[in-house]
């Protein structure tokens, strides 16, 4: 007889202690997801990105985007308060004037010389690893971090046919969550909740056609077969975009649904791309950015609308965002006691592994 296998106990959703642990776990500790390289659109262009309470700048230089501490290196002043803007060839701070390129290394400083053992080359501002995939951003706060094609290559593989480094944002939606990072995540890695909280979902994706691929810890997920006659996920399941012309068949007849450990979910469409960015803010509060990314060939054509793809997915968002929610309320009550997991929530199950392992070494 098979075991059991349970949720894991409410401290995981609602105990500050174990939040701090998972932020240095998984957020100080492995690939963050912080936007989309065109969120830089030209040279000097920068927005700031906070990572478990690291204030971040993500700087397009002449030759590729960079991310840099929010930090002075003289006497450790905050350098930008701005969320966005453009810096004019250098990045000076506004307490000392010490001023560094584009590239992070140090140009001037004020009142310090050579002669006083002082070297420009001793002073880059510090800057983690920033990596690209599909046009999405990467950040790794950690030491020497491996590749993030180490985690993420078979997905980039399986990702391959998506022109995802070519699409643009066509809309954009920001959400604050009240509940747990982790019942979001795993609320989006199951659907047999889907009958009962969305309606207009069901009638456009069977259920209990998910198909998911076994878990690892840098990515959860799988896919969900569309209806006989439906296009693509929009509330009538037809759209005019064209459907990406390098999808196979079997890609034009399902949707992919990907968690990438830790913050970034991905919804794969035969003709747009929905990314959705999660900022754990504390145990019961989870921002999240959601995207909507489309060909920018049909954005140019005429009576070119985001909108139906964008007011369904608004509509099922907050139908999850909801249950997501009450779930974190819930947990909460002295008779909470962790539920069990069916043979179609391995994915929840497999990701309670992942976070409990995590956590083994913090």
């Amino acid at each position: 007889m098979r075991q059991l296998r349970r949720m894991r106990p409410a401290s995981a959703y609602i105990d500050q202690s174990q939040f701090d642990r998972e932020m240095a776990a998984h957020f100080l500790s492995g690939w963050v997801g912080v936007g989309r390289s065109e969120d830089l659109p030209e040279t000097g262009s920068f927005v700031q990105r906070s990572i478990a309470g690291e204030k971040l700048l993500l700087v397009r230089g002449p030759d590729q985007i960079r991310a840099f501490h929010n930090v002075c290196r003289h006497r450790g002043t905050q350098l930008c308060s701005q969320g966005r803007g453009h810096f004019v060839g250098s990045i000076q701070c506004s307490y000392h004037a010490w001023t560094w390129g584009l590239d992070g290394r140090l140009r001037a400083a004020p009142h310090f010389s050579e002669d006083d053992g002082f070297r420009l080359e001793d002073f880059p501002l510090h800057s983690p690893e920033c990596a690209q995939w599909g046009g999405h951003l990467f950040v790794n706060l950690s030491k020497n971090p491996a590749p993030l094609e180490d985690g993420l290559g078979s997905v980039m593989k399986k990702f391959a046919p998506w022109p995802m480094e070519n699409l643009r944002i066509g809309h954009t939606i920001c959400y604050d969550v009240a509940a747990n990072w982790k019942l979001i995540i795993q609320n989006y890695s199951e659907c047999l909740h889907c009958p009962t909280v969305h309606p207009a979902l069901a009638r456009l994706s069977h259920y209990m056609t998910g198909d998911n691929e076994p878990a690892t810890q840098f990515y959860l997920g799988g896919t969900m077969k569309l209806n006989d006659g439906v296009k693509t996920m929009t509330m009538s399941g037809e759209s005019n975009r064209a459907i990406f012309s390098s999808l196979g068949e079997y890609d034009r007849r399902h949707i992919y649904y990907y968690a990438l450990i830790p913050n970034m979910l991905l919804s794969l469409h035969p003709d747009y791309v929905v990314s959705y960015t999660l900022w754990p803010k504390a145990p019961n509060r989870t921002e999240i950015v959601c995207d909507f990314q489309f060909d920018p060939v049909e954005m140019r054509c005429p009576g070119f609308s985001a909108m139906d793809a964008v007011e369904f997915w608004d509509l099922t968002n907050r139908q999850d965002w909801r249950v997501s929610e009450l779930s974190q309320l819930g947990m909460n009550s002295l008779s909470y006691m962790p539920g069990p997991y069916s043979i179609r929530e391995g994915l929840l199950a497999a990701f309670d592994e992942i976070m409990i392992k995590a956590l083994d070494g913090v």
